[in-house]
């Protein structure tokens, strides 16, 4: 098949194509004629691409997975410098995981300070001659 055919199956671009042929990533064999041609192995390895691409991984780190389904291996993820791709992938994931949960814990006593202040407020309004409270945004709540 010729290049816009198998960027037409693959859902991607020409243009994304030749910048994977750039990269050394996707082969072209070249017909009498000069241009590209391209097989369902070609096909297969883009998918590869852009599934590992989905889950987050960047260009560079499909590497090992294209050159384990070129070696022969059907899933591409059979090769040990796949695997390693995957256990450095897991472990930036768990980093993540674990940031956000600091993150989610910090915005949690936040919003219960938040919500300590307002009752205090609430409750010094409720004494005669207490503070109104007032809207941080600069209205009253009242």
């Amino acid at each position: 098949m010729r290049i816009g055919e198998l960027a037409a199956r693959a859902g991607t671009t020409t243009r994304t194509l030749r910048y994977y042929e750039s990269r050394g990533l996707l082969p072209a064999q070249r017909g009498g004629n000069g241009y590209r041609t391209y097989d369902e192995d070609d096909l297969r390895l883009l998918r590869q691409i852009r599934t590992l691409q989905d889950f987050g991984f960047d260009l560079e780190e499909t590497r090992p997975f294209v050159e384990c389904l070129r070696a022969g291996h059907p899933e591409g993820d059979a090769c040990p410098a796949s695997l390693d791709v995957y256990r450095r992938k897991l472990g930036e994931l768990d980093s993540l995981i674990d940031e956000l949960r600091s993150v989610r814990a910090q915005v949690g006593e936040q919003l219960a300070r938040a919500e300590r202040a307002r009752d205090a407020l609430a409750a010094d309004a409720e004494v005669p001659g207490g503070p109104e409270p007032v809207c941080e945004l600069g209205g009253r709540t009242r």
